[in-house]
C-alpha cells in the first residue's frame, strides 16, 4: 500500500509515491556535461562518485533514456497481469534464442573467447548492483525489499565475500586467462577494451543502483530478468549462484503484492517494461559480442599486428630515434597521432628487423625476448602473434592490409547516446537547497534523499557540525554514564582495553535489577525517546557494500553487521520490523518515516531528531566519512549491551509490552563475538591496512577521525555530561562582573 495514516505490518509497499526530483543548478550543469561526453565517462561518474547529486541526476536521466525507449517500444506479445510463470516462459523463450549464439562464443578459439569475456566483464562484474541500496531507511521493512535483500545477501556470499558472485566470476575469468583490475579502477574499461555500447549498458544498471527506492518495480523486473537469462553463466560455463526458480519466487511475491496495492496495475506495467528492456539489452549485447568475435576472427595477421602497434604506440616515447624504417625514424612513426597503421605494417614487413636470417634468427623477435631491448613490452599472446607473423613473412605469404575497423555495437551505441543527451525527465526540478529547515523537515528529506538530492550539501554540513561538536568529549568524555569518548593514541591493544573498560565499568558491572518499575505512561514515554533512532536502525552502514567501494576487509565486515540488522532478508528478524512491533504493543501506530504524514506525527519527541539526523547524514557519505562511520558503529553497537538494555526489558515485561527489539540487541550485540566485538575488530582491520600502506603517522590521523565518529555517538547519548561541560565552558567564558555592574541593572 502506498498511503497510510498509520503504518501496519507487514509492509506491503510495492512502489513509493511518484514525486519530483529536486537538484541544484550546479548539478544540472555538471550532469549535462557528463552525458554529453563519452560513454566511459557516464560509467565512471555513476560508479566512482557515490556521494554527489550530480551522480543522482546522471542516474535519473540514464533511466529516463533507457526506460522511456523501452516503454515506447513495448512488445505486444509480452504477458500481462500477475502470472509469474507466464512471464518466466516469455523470458525463457528469449533465453533459448540467445543460448546458441552464446554457446558458440564460449566455444570460440581461446583468444577470441578471452576477447569476448573481457568485453562482457563490465556487465559480468556488476551483476546484482541494482540491489546495493534497495534496503534503506525509506524502504524498510517492506516485504519485497526483504525478499530482494535476502537474495542480495546470498549473491554477496552470505557473509563470506569469497563465496559471492563477484569473487566467483573473478576467479573464473582468471582461470580462463582474463586478468583485469578492479571494476572501480580508472583504467578498467580500457583494460577490458569496452565498446561504447557495453559502457552504456553498464551505465543503465549502475543508474538503477543509485535510485532503487524510486524505481522499485524496475528493480524487481531487472533482477528477475538478469537472473533468468543467465548470459554470463553461459559465457563462462558456470552454474548460477541464484537459480532462476529462486528469482521467480521473488517476482511472484511482488506480483501478488501488487494485487493489493492501489498502484498495482502501474507497478506491474513498470516491472514488465524493465524485463522487456533487459531482454533488449542482452540481445544487443549478444549481437555485439558476436560481431566482435567475427571481426577478430576475420583479422589477418597483418591486422592483428596493427592492433598491437596501436595499443603500444602512445607509450613508445623517443627511445627508438636511432631506428629507421622506410626512410623515417621509428620514433616519428609511433609519435604520429594520425599514424596510418596499414602503411606502417607494410613498411614493417619489409624492414630488416623482421627478416629471418639463414640461421633462422629474426632480430625483432630476439629484441622482445629476455635480455633484448624490448623485453617486457609485449605480453605472451602478443609475442605469439608477432612470431606467427614473421613466420608468414618468411614463408612468402602476401600482405593483407585491408584492415576492417572494430565497430561492434556502434550503431546501437549511437542511438542510446543520443537518447541520453536528449533525456529530459519531466519530474526533474532545479531548486536551491533550503537552509534553516526544522529538524522534522530535514529528517524527511534526508530519508528521502533520492527525491531530494539537493539536500546533500546541507546534510554534509550537518554531519560535519555534529562531528566537530563531539570533539568536546575528547577532553571531557571520561565522565559519560554509558560511554567514554576521551581521546587516546591508537594501538590495537589500547582500543581493546578501552572498549573492555566501557563494557565492564559502564555497561555491565553497574547493573542491578530495578526494585521499582515506572508506571505504564512513563515506560511508553521512555521508549518513545529511543524509537526514532530505532526506526532507522542500521542505516549508518546501508551504503557500505556498494559496488566499487567494497574492496577492504573492513567493508565486508561492516556490511555483514548491516545484513544482521536487516535480518539477512528474514522479515521476522528485521530490526525495523521488531521496533514497529514494540510500538504497536504500546498502541503507537506511526506513519512510515518516509511518508509526508510522518512530519505531523505526535508520538515521538521533537528534541531527539538530532540523533537520527546525524546518523542518516553520516550514511550518505560512505567514502569521505568512512572513518567516522566506523567509530559511530562502535558506539551504537556497544549501546545495545548491559544495564540500560536490561532495565528496558524489565520495564517492558512488567507492562506486557513487546521485548523482541531489546532482546535481539542484547543477544546479537554481545561483546564475546557479536556486533560490539566485531565493531572493534573492524577498526583494527582498517587501521592495519592503513599502517601497511602509509605508516604509523597516517594511522594516528585516520584514528582521530574514527574516534571522532565514536564521540559523535556519545555526544547524543550523554546529554547530562554535555550540558555540564558546556555550562562550565560558558561560565568560564563570561566576562567577570565589575563592582558597579549592579548600578546598571534596571
Amino acid at each position: 500500500m502506498n498511503a497510510h495514516t498509520g503504518f501496519p505490518l507487514p509492509d506491503l509497499t510495492t512502489s513509493l509515491p511518484r514525486a519530483p526530483f529536486l537538484f541544484g543548478p550546479k548539478a544540472v550543469e555538471e550532469a549535462t556535461a557528463v552525458l554529453d561526453g563519452a560513454p566511459a565517462g557516464v560509467f565512471q561518474q555513476l560508479l566512482g562518485d557515490q556521494e554527489s547529486e550530480t551522480t543522482l541526476l546522471v542516474a535519473r536521466r540514464v533511466l529516463e533514456a533507457f526506460l522511456g525507449r523501452a516503454a515506447a517500444t513495448a512488445d505486444p506479445a509480452a504477458p500481462q497481469g500477475t502470472d509469474a510463470d507466464a512471464i518466466a516462459a516469455y523470458v525463457q523463450e528469449a533465453r533459448a534464442a540467445l543460448v546458441p549464439s552464446l554457446t558458440a562464443l564460449r566455444g570460440a578459439g581461446p583468444e577470441t573467447h578471452r576477447l569476448v569475456l573481457r568485453q562482457r566483464a563490465p556487465l559480468a562484474l556488476l551483476s546484482g548492483c541494482w540491489l546495493d541500496t534497495v534496503s534503506q531507511a525509506a524502504t524498510q521493512p517492506s516485504v519485497i525489499v526483504n525478499c530482494l535483500f535476502g537474495q542480495y545477501f546470498l549473491l554477496r556470499g552470505s557473509g563470506t565475500p569469497q563465496r559471492g558472485l563477484l569473487a566467483r566470476r573473478r576467479r573464473t575469468l582468471d582461470d580462463l586467462g582474463v586478468h583485469l583490475p578492479g571494476i572501480e579502477a580508472a583504467d578498467f574499461l580500457h583494460q577490458a577494451g569496452a565498446r561504447p555500447l557495453t559502457a552504456l549498458h553498464a551505465a543503465f544498471f549502475l543508474a538503477l543502483s543509485r535510485l532503487p527506492a524510486s524505481f522499485l518495480p524496475e528493480v524487481v523486473g531487472v533482477h528477475y530478468a538478469m537472473c533468468a537469462l543467465g548470459v554470463d553463466d553461459v559465457l563462462l560455463g558456470t552454474q548460477a549462484l541464484l537459480p532462476e526458480a529462486a528469482a521467480r519466487t521473488v517476482l511472484a511475491e511482488y506480483l501478488a503484492l501488487t494485487e493489493q496495492s492501489p498502484t498495482g496495475a502501474e507497478d506491474r506495467r513498470r516491472t514488465l517494461t524493465a524485463i522487456e528492456l533487459v531482454l533488449r539489452l542482452e540481445r544487443e549485447q549478444t549481437a555485439l559480442l558476436t560481431e566482435l568475435a567475427d571481426w577478430h576472427d576475420g583479422l589477418s595477421l597483418d591486422a592483428r599486428v596493427a592492433q598491437i602497434v596501436a595499443r603500444h604506440a602512445p607509450f613508445a616515447g623517443k627511445q627508438h630515434r636511432g631506428v629507421r624504417m622506410g626512410g623515417r625514424r621509428l620514433s616519428e612513426w609511433l609519435g604520429d597521432e594520425q599514424l596510418d597503421l596499414a602503411e606502417f605494417v607494410a613498411v614493417f614487413r619489409e624492414a630488416r628487423q623482421t627478416r629471418t636470417s639463414a640461421a633462422g634468427v629474426c632480430r625483432f623477435l630476439q629484441s622482445i625476448k629476455f635480455g633484448g631491448p624490448m623485453f617486457g613490452i609485449f605480453d605472451e599472446e602478443e609475442a605469439a602473434t608477432f612470431a606467427a607473423w614473421t613466420e608468414s613473412i618468411a614463408a612468402g605469404e602476401q600482405a593483407d592490409l585491408d584492415f576492417r575497423p572494430n565497430t561492434a555495437g556502434d550503431e546501437r551505441a549511437a542511438e542510446w547516446a543520443g537518447a541520453l543527451r536528449s533525456a529530459a525527465p519531466a519530474d526533474v526540478v532545479a531548486a536551491e537547497p533550503e537552509r534553516g529547515l526544522d529538524d522534522r523537515e530535514l529528517f524527511h528529506r534526508i530519508v528521502n534523499v533520492e527525491q531530494y538530492p539537493h539536500i546533500l550539501p546541507v546534510a554534509r554540513d550537518r554531519a560535519e557540525a555534529g562531528l566537530a561538536d563531539a570533539e568536546l568529549l575528547f577532553t571531557h568524555g571520561g565522565g559519560g554514564k554509558l560511554t567514554n569518548a576521551e581521546y587516546f593514541d591508537y594501538t590495537p591493544e589500547a582500543l581493546m582495553e578501552r572498549v573492555e573498560r566501557i563494557y565492564w565499568d559502564k555497561l555491565v558491572n553497574p547493573y542491578r535489577p530495578l526494585t521499582e518499575i515506572p508506571d505504564r505512561d512513563e515506560v511508553v514515554f521512555g521508549q518513545s525517546t529511543f524509537a526514532l533512532g530505532s526506526l532507522i536502525d542500521g542505516s549508518w552502514a546501508h551504503r557500505i557494500g556498494n559496488l566499487g567501494r567494497d574492496h577492504r576487509q573492513s567493508d565486508h565486515m561492516l556490511f555483514a553487521i548491516y545484513a544482521d540488522e536487516m535480518g539477512r532478508g528474514d522479515l521476522a528478524k528485521n530490526h525495523i520490523t521488531l521496533i514497529h512491533q514494540v510500538l504497536a504493543s504500546m498502541d503507537i501506530h506511526l506513519p512510515h518515516i518516509r511518508q509526508q504524514e510522518f512530519l505531523d506525527q505526535g508520538d515521538l519527541p521533537d528534541g531527539l531528531y538530532g540523533f537520527s539526523i546525524h546518523q542518516v547524514c553520516l550514511s550518505l557519505f560512505p567514502d569521505t566519512l568512512y572513518n567516522e562511520i566506523l567509530g559511530y558503529n562502535l558506539g551504537i553497537e556497544m549501546f545495545g549491551l548491559g544495564e540500560m538494555r536490561l532495565h528496558e526489558i524489565q520495564k517492558l515485561r512488567r507492562h506486557n509490552f513487546d521485548v523482541s527489539y531489546e532482546e535481539a540487541h542484547l543477544s546479537i550485540d554481545n561483546f564475546s563475538a557479536g556486533h560490539a566485538r566485531q565493531s572493534a575488530d573492524i577498526i583494527v582491520s582498517y587501521l592495519d591496512d592503513v599502517r601497511r600502506a602509509s605508516g604509523e603517522e597516517a594511522v594516528q590521523r585516520e584514528w582521530r577521525r574514527i574516534w571522532r565518529g565514536y564521540a559523535s555517538f556519545a555526544y547524543f547519548v550523554e546529554h547530562q555530561l554535555v550540558k555540564q561541560v558546556t555550562d562550565r565552558q560558558a561560565a568560564a567564558a563570561a566576562p567577570a562582573a565589575r563592582p558597579d555592574d549592579a548600578d546598571l541593572v534596571i
